[in-house]
Formats: structure tokens, sequence, C-alpha cells
């Protein structure tokens, strides 16, 4: 979300709303697993996935609080180091995507049980080149695989979920190699944590969190900060 935007946030009628990721939910006891997916890996480790579903505040804020998570850091991943800062970004011609790094333990949390996340709790995935207030291809739906395996496994899901229709329109989610990642400026780390109160976070962001709880109990936990 463009900081310069936040004065005016409720001031739209469409803004004073859920975002459209939350809107669209599935609930959890319809939302199907994965029918590719790792197994759990038998000794602990760290694996890397990236992910991108609109301003990267509310994506990290959900999967920081994922069992299973080492780390998150927000970013920008699709473009080229030189215009990977936030001015640049937000003008919306540098072709990045604001995303989230999330490390994770293999042996505690798959690569499919992320994706569910992503799918149904983080955002809508038949957004196109927004996500609910935010407009523009910095808030793209997108996976940036790191491997073969993260590939497979994250198109079989699409077209798992299209085929069941899950969405009332087709997931419109990019699949794309990972080239870079670039963290974004200290003051994105951790936003939604440290601005509880600002008006965008509780209206977009805090449901995506109080969905995860509430719909994966067994993954969820509380998060307290580490950036």
């Amino acid at each position: 979300m463009r900081l310069r935007s936040h004065a005016s946030f409720l001031l739209f009628p469409m803004m004073a709303v859920l975002p459209a990721g939350v809107i669209h939910a599935v609930p959890r006891a319809v939302f199907p697993l994965p029918k590719l997916d790792a197994p759990l890996a038998a000794a602990s480790g760290k694996q890397t996935a990236v992910f991108a579903g609109g301003c990267f505040w509310g994506v990290q804020s959900v999967f920081e609080r994922v069992k299973g998570v080492v780390a998150t850091t927000a970013g920008y991943s699709g473009g080229t180091a030189d215009t990977a800062t936030y001015d640049q970004v937000s003008s919306e011609r540098t072709g990045h995507a604001e995303s989230v790094k999330v490390v994770f333990d293999p042996s505690r949390i798959t690569y499919g049980q992320l994706l569910r996340i992503f799918f149904s709790v983080v955002h809508d995935p038949t957004e196109l080149n927004r996500q609910g207030p935010d407009v523009g291809k910095s808030y793209r739906s997108v996976i940036f695989y790191n491997n073969e395996e993260q590939r497979k496994i994250a198109s079989a899901y699409i077209a798992q979920l299209d085929a069941l229709k899950v969405f009332p329109k087709p997931i419109v989610t990019e699949v794309t190699p990972l080239k870079a990642f670039y963290d974004a400026e200290a003051y994105h780390q951790d936003y939604a944590l440290k601005n509880p109160d600002n008006p965008y976070i509780e209206v977009c962001d805090r449901p995506k969190i109080d969905a995860l709880k509430q719909q994966y109990p067994e993954l969820f936990m509380d998060y307290k900060g580490s950036h």
C-alpha cells in the first residue's frame, strides 16, 4: 500500500470493507489440499519460497505467523537491482512485484501447505494487477519458484483449483522463475505488527491474520516480531 494514500484510505466506500482477498476467501472446509506436494522432510532444514499477492505488509503478516516458517522478509521481485526501491517500484514502471521471501523448515511444513494458505487466506488470486484497493502490476499475484519441484507443485495446484471452480473466476496467478529478490527498506519489515492502529492495517491485514487463526489453528502461532 502506498504510504501517501493512507490518509485518504477511509474516504472511499470501496475501501471501507475487507480486501478482496479476504472477502472471497474460501472456507477451509471446502478448500482442497494440493494433490501434488513434496512430503515432509525427514530432517529439519531451510527452504525458501517467494510469493507476491498485493501489498507485502499483509502477505508478510500472514506467513510470519505460520508454524514451520523460520523467517520472512518483505521485498521486491521481478525487476532489477537498480530499481528495487519503494519509490521506484511505486511508479509501476520497474517490473517488480511487492513480494515476501518465506524461509521454512520442510520437516515441519510443506511447500503445498504454504500454497494452500497463499490461495485461501493471503489474497484473491483472481484479481489481475491489483489487490483490493491497491492497483498496479506491483500488486500482481505471482509465485516465484526456486526450482522445478516448486514450479510443478504450484502449476498443478492452480490447475486443480481452477478445475474444481473453487473461485468464481479463473486464477490469474503467474508462476515464474525467481531471478532475484531484493529486501525492502527496513521500515516495511513487520510493518503490520508495528503499526496495528493504521487504518489500512486494521481493514486490510488484520482480517487475514484472523482468517489464518480461524481456518488453520494447528498452523497458527503468535508472533512478536524479529525485525
